[in-house]
């Protein structure tokens, strides 16, 4: 019975997964298309005449009325194609694909930066209510948070490596670069985005740890006997891990579209450099295409800590 509830409860976030996306295509085709520039006067230049602009628009199908185009592009979805780059000539899903890389591994480090400053600095925060080591983490992660990611960035390429020369400030995809050199080239823009993450993560561990150990049965693990360590990590921890799990989740997720900027301040060949490009040429079919997929991230990701969580607490199937 208990499978079924759960797979019931599948098919029902499948179903708003499905409708999420589909008002997201909408919203980012009518955005994108109603922005100011025009893609075909971009390509050609200031000296392109208007008959050119408008050969070119009729090329790429630019000149048909919005529905028509819209119901093209549903049609294209379908299929799994997320069509061809104007400027770059190539399909979108390969163009993704070329730059997706650099930006999953700074996501990835990124995510394993702020877990292990958060995690830790959350539970010995919570153990020390009102102290002034919990005072001093609340102000730092509020700090943190406050903090804009570029600036941020600005700050440890001055002091690592213009002052320092400790690490590299740009630069990835050398010819015949080995896994560790762009590793070390991904320290610093990881770093970026992992202490701003590891604020948010940090406040959401606190909490839920405040509410647990306050709870009847940690005082009474305690009064058994029981040691701290277990106390804390085997009974407190395991019960507010969902409500951490469900912003770690989305910190994920928000990794993937926070690179964006990050990529761009320490010259990453990401996808986050590749949307920048896509806007500043009004290429509609990459720019639509990074968006959803990015899009399609955050419902992914969501729906998987959404069906842990259902796994493990069940009284949330009710």
């Amino acid at each position: 019975m208990a499978d079924i509830t759960l797979l019931h409860l599948a098919v029902r976030r499948l179903v708003g997964m499905a409708a999420v996306m589909l008002i997201v295509v909408s919203i980012v085709f009518i955005i994108v298309r109603i922005a100011p520039g025009d893609p075909a006067a971009v390509m050609l230049g200031p000296e392109a005449t208007g008959a050119d602009v408008a050969a070119l628009r009729t090329a790429w199908g630019l000149d048909r009325p919005l529905a028509v185009q819209y119901l093209a592009y549903l049609g294209q979805l379908a299929r799994g194609d997320l069509g061809r780059s104007i400027f770059l000539d190539r399909p979108v899903l390969t163009a993704l694909q070329e730059r997706a890389e650099p930006t999953l591994l700074l996501s990835l480090i990124a995510i394993a930066i702020a877990l292990a400053i958060a995690l830790p600095t959350g539970i010995a925060a919570a153990l020390q209510p009102g102290s002034a080591f919990d005072q001093t983490v609340m102000a730092l992660c509020m700090g943190a948070a406050s903090l804009p990611t570029f600036w941020l960035g600005l700050v440890l390429i001055e002091l690592f490596a213009v002052r320092w020369g400790l690490l590299p400030a740009s630069g990835y995809d050398a010819p015949g670069a080995s896994i560790l050199y762009r590793l070390e080239h991904l320290i610093l823009p990881a770093t970026t985005l992992g202490l701003a993450s590891a604020a948010l993560v940090t406040r959401y561990t606190r909490a839920g740890m405040l509410d647990v150990l306050r709870e009847d049965y940690v005082r009474t693990a305690r009064a058994k006997g029981l040691g701290e360590r277990r106390v804390v990590l085997r009974h407190a921890l395991t019960t507010a891990a969902l409500p951490i799990l469900t912003v770690v989740g989305l910190t994920i997720a928000a990794l993937v579209s926070g690179a964006v900027v990050t990529e761009t301040v320490f010259g990453l060949p990401g996808v986050g450099s590749l949307v920048i490009s896509a806007v500043l040429r009004r290429d509609y079919p990459l720019i639509q295409g990074a968006l959803l997929v990015v899009a399609m991230l955050y419902v992914l990701i969501n729906f998987a800590i959404d069906m842990l969580c259902l796994v493990l607490d069940p009284r949330l199937r009710t």
